[in-house]
């Protein structure tokens, strides 16, 4: 699994920020600790938290100077004014608020203890070649430089294999008259160099079986149609070295580490579906109603 194709359990860090705004409105904010950078109506904003303002900010490349770091108290500042009057207003009691607050913290304690899980799981080097020698069996093998000419009856396969039997060197221009592959036509079925993996099936196992220099004799039938394969040359797959893929490689054991404990502990919860009340129907309008009591008053009474 890669880091850009599958699950991300990475939350924001932005959204420390945003819990500051949120904690501030609630009453039962936990009182800043250590020393102070600055008080607002008698309330702290602590050292601590502009570190941490500061550090968040330095993941985004934003450096650590005086100035930052004046803004950054300015910031905070106005933010606690802000909310200070959101207080007096009593909007640290509304629902809306609470739930936000609720959220945001929720999301904090997710990514904290994914980063602790991170730093307590560090991926050795032992692991990595161990990875490295899986990922070298799984690569290996070859890839393929080929054209193709596909079409769509398998009638009109034949008659092309039966004209390149005659003159093979009219594949080209039989793939640039005849090919239904738009992507490869305008290049003689020019395919360039590709892994057959990453083929459908049978065009792969196909192509595979050829000698170099010599085309399908047989239609070759996949869920586009039928395709002329000309195998022009083959060589084994370039695995790179440890060294140059170490990072990369190391943050997708990390992810599958974490998605493997991610996914027992979601198999482990007790989780239930409450399905929300449906609405009560539509009271009958004064007009249907209307209708009803005339129909009834209408029909004939029944012997």
């Amino acid at each position: 699994m890669t880091i850009k194709s599958r699950m991300h359990h990475r939350i924001l860090l932005a959204s420390a920020v945003s819990m500051l705004a949120l904690s501030a409105c609630n009453k039962t904010e936990v009182a800043a600790t250590g020393p102070a950078a600055a008080t607002v109506n008698g309330t702290a904003i602590s050292e601590s938290r502009v570190d941490l303002m500061v550090k968040q900010r330095a993941a985004q490349g934003q450096p650590d100077t005086p100035e930052a770091r004046k803004e950054i108290v300015d910031h905070l500042a106005m933010q606690l004014l802000i909310a200070q009057e959101a207080v007096k207003k009593g909007l640290d009691k509304s629902q809306e608020v609470l739930e936000q607050t609720e959220l945001t913290k929720q999301s904090i304690l997710a990514n904290a203890f994914i980063q602790d899980y991170l730093k307590n799981n560090v991926i050795t080097d032992e692991v990595l070649n161990t990875e490295y020698d899986k990922l070298k069996t799984k690569l290996a093998g070859n890839e393929y430089k080929a054209r193709h000419i596909l079409v769509e009856k398998e009638a009109d396969a034949k008659d092309i294999i039966a004209k390149l039997q005659k003159d093979a060197g009219a594949f080209e221009a039989i793939a640039k008259q005849k090919s239904l592959d738009a992507g490869s036509k305008a290049n003689g079925g020019d395919l360039g160099w590709f892994d057959p993996k990453r083929m459908v099936p049978e065009f792969g196992e196909a192509v595979a079986k050829l000698e170099k220099g010599k085309f399908s004799q047989e239609p070759v039938k996949s869920q586009f149609g039928y395709h002329i394969i000309l195998l022009e040359d083959s060589r084994a797959k370039v695995i790179p070295p440890l060294a140059q893929i170490k990072d990369g490689l190391k943050q997708q054991v990390q992810q599958e580490s974490l998605k493997k404990l991610l996914d027992d502990i979601h198999t482990k919860a007790k989780i239930e579906m409450v399905k929300a009340a449906a609405p009560a129907p539509a009271p009958a309008s004064a007009s249907a109603s209307a209708v009803s009591a005339e129909t009834k008053t209408a029909e004939p009474a029944k012997k």
